[in-house]
């Protein structure tokens, strides 16, 4: 009988002893982690869920791993999911919390915004400073990039579509390239296939190159059709485009921005002062707007339009006029 009250002290003991401690663990999990401020945290590719906990107890975020050791011993597939990347820590979650977020796809994500009417080479000098990215283009020409990309003989000029893209750390540059260039080609097909009929251009890189003009003439999106009609009509025509944005294009880095009589007659592949038609490539990186203006221009008469120094144009229908605008926005002339 002794034995038997021996036995069953010991083993309320041993349920006290195991509850206490089942509680005092979960007790543990449950508690909140000790940072006072958001914190981005990295988890190493290959990372294992013990190697995690253990680094994050020597940096302070949670007060012991052994906690979520056993966690790993007990409730494996609890723990087999952790993921790697940047994640934001935020004060006040708890240790299951942190093992959700960290086993969960809300990586950290930056943001790289490629303006509408930029050149290509403004858009690899913003993915060099890009940071996080694998920087993988650096050192490459453009021939290269577009080979590395499967496009290789295509000029690089217009063919990336300027927008917004996320990305997370070790993401490489050329993902980002594809991305925009991949992103690009839907837009462009998806609009010549709504094309107005009868258009003075006869393919898609055609209308990307005339929506490159019309983006780099105007920040004004509701001028943008009736800048592709004055573009559409001369080119029907027979008349040269005469846009200054070509100019600058063939000019390259000798541009310092001013436009001279002389760089007016310079004789470059893009100076459509000198050349007929359009120029061999797009000349900047069009969005939607440009893209449809190009194949949806304004009808109209006007052939001429100049700069008015407030972003918008003044539109002429002869040239008569266009020089009494010239006069009067140019050279200040009533």
């Amino acid at each position: 009988m002794r034995v038997l009250k021996i036995l069953i002290l010991l083993l309320l003991v041993a349920t006290i002893v195991v509850f206490g401690g089942f509680h005092y663990w979960q007790k543990q999990l449950d508690a909140p982690i000790a940072l006072d401020e958001t914190t981005i945290y990295e988890v190493p590719p290959g990372a294992a869920f013990t190697q995690v906990v253990h680094d994050l107890e020597s940096r302070g975020i949670i007060e012991a791993a052994w906690p979520y050791r056993i966690l790993a011993r007990v409730a494996p597939k609890a723990t087999q999911g952790i993921r790697a990347g940047e994640f934001e820590i935020e004060p006040g979650m708890n240790g299951r919390q942190l093992i959700a977020h960290l086993s969960s796809d809300q990586v950290v994500t930056y943001r790289l915004t490629v303006p509408e009417g930029w050149t290509f080479k403004q858009m690899r000098r913003l993915l060099d400073q890009a940071p996080k990215l694998e920087h993988r283009t650096s050192e490459m020409s453009d021939e290269e990039i577009m080979t590395a990309l499967g496009h290789e003989g295509t000029h690089p000029e217009g063919q990336f579509f300027p927008d917004t893209y996320r990305y997370h750390k070790g993401v490489a540059d050329l993902e980002l390239l594809q991305r925009a260039f991949d992103r690009m080609q839907q837009t462009l097909n998806a609009v010549w296939n709504e094309r107005d009929d009868d258009l003075p251009i006869d393919s898609p890189y055609q209308a990307l190159i005339l929506a490159s003009l019309i983006e780099r003439e105007t920040g004004v999106p509701a001028e943008r059709k009736e800048i592709a009609g004055v573009f559409t009509r001369r080119l029907e025509k027979g008349m040269r485009l005469q846009t200054d944005p070509t100019v600058i294009y063939g000019m390259g880095d000798s541009y310092v921005g001013n436009i001279t009589r002389a760089d007016l007659q310079r004789q470059t592949a893009y100076n459509t002062y000198v050349i007929e038609g359009l120029p061999p490539t797009p000349i900047a990186m069009p969005g939607r707007g440009a893209l449809e203006a190009a194949v949806h221009p304004a009808d109209g008469d006007t052939l001429y339009f100049v700069a008015k120094g407030d972003g918008s144009h003044q539109f002429s229908r002869t040239l008569q006029e266009h020089n009494a605008a010239v006069r009067r926005y140019i050279l200040n002339r009533d």
